[in-house]
């Protein structure tokens, strides 16, 4: 509308003398981050619905980064579905004070903020309206004191609600990975988080794909679970770069059950993390 009655486009700002004050120019929502946050790369991992494996890519992503010697820290914007702090046996409560709250670190030095950490019992559920659960989650950005860190990874709901929403708006988002899975409808499923992405003008980054294949112990043959994967063709579609397929893989299950994730080295997601 404001293009319309103005006669100029968003991109025609660029040096004009009422670029300040004239009403096409986007809105910034951003938030500022906590003073005593210096975060130089925001990544958010997104997916257009949900069980596609996240959590797990998040993980993964913070800890190949760890083993490079990186400072990585983990905003589990998940709320009524929060894992990364059972994932690496992180338990304890996180702390505050006037200047704000203080994430828990995994042994492997990893910063980790989380609803599960601020509830009296991590199983209680959180049962709030998506409005209490988007603000949560802008407080564990501008409320955490998350130190110096090289990346912040975003581990996010599924779909394209109110948090995702939320989170492009309040965050300075640096890039988008996208998980899916081998399924007939991955191609809507990428379509939905791209979409959502590209509207809010944030480089996605590229398409993981989890539950690739499994590979049988006995004589090594890949098994198609779900089906033929069709990440590559999407991929090409949408001209973003596939950067990993995971399989299902009994140890990296054995090491979430078992609270040990800060141990794991995610080898199929190595093309995902030079992408980064």
């Amino acid at each position: 509308m404001a293009e319309e009655q103005n006669g100029c486009k968003p991109s025609d700002c660029a040096g004009c003398a009422h670029a300040d004050t004239c009403s096409s120019k986007p809105q910034d929502f951003r938030k500022p981050a906590n003073p005593h946050s210096h975060i130089d790369k925001v990544i958010a991992v997104v997916s257009g619905k949900g069980g596609v494996g996240k959590s797990m890519v998040t993980a993964s992503l913070a800890r190949m980064m760890r083993e490079q010697g990186f400072s990585v820290g983990i905003l589990d914007a998940d709320i009524t579905g929060p894992s990364i702090p059972k994932m690496y046996g992180v338990h304890e409560q996180a702390v505050g004070s006037e200047e704000g709250i203080l994430p828990r670190e995994a042994k492997d030095g990893t910063r980790i903020m989380s609803v599960n950490l601020l509830l009296p019992n991590e199983s209680d559920p959180v049962i709030w309206r998506g409005p209490v659960i988007a603000n949560v989650v802008t407080q564990f950005w501008t409320d955490v004191m998350w130190g110096e860190l090289d990346y912040l990874f975003v581990d996010m709901p599924p779909g394209t609600g109110d948090v995702p929403l939320t989170v492009f708006q309040s965050l300075p988002v640096d890039g988008v990975v996208i998980v899916t899975s081998p399924q007939d409808l991955v191609q809507m499923i990428v379509s939905k988080a791209y979409g959502m992405a590209r509207q809010m003008d944030i480089p996605v980054l590229g398409i993981v794909e989890n539950y690739s294949y499994l590979t049988c112990p006995d004589c090594g043959k890949e098994i198609r679970v779900f089906g033929e994967s069709h990440v590559d063709e999407t991929a090409d579609k949408f001209r973003i770069p596939v950067l990993g397929k995971m399989p299902i893989d009994p140890e990296l299950a054995k090491a979430v059950e078992e609270e040990r994730f800060y141990e794991i080295s995610n080898e199929y997601l190595a093309a995902a993390v030079n992408k980064i």
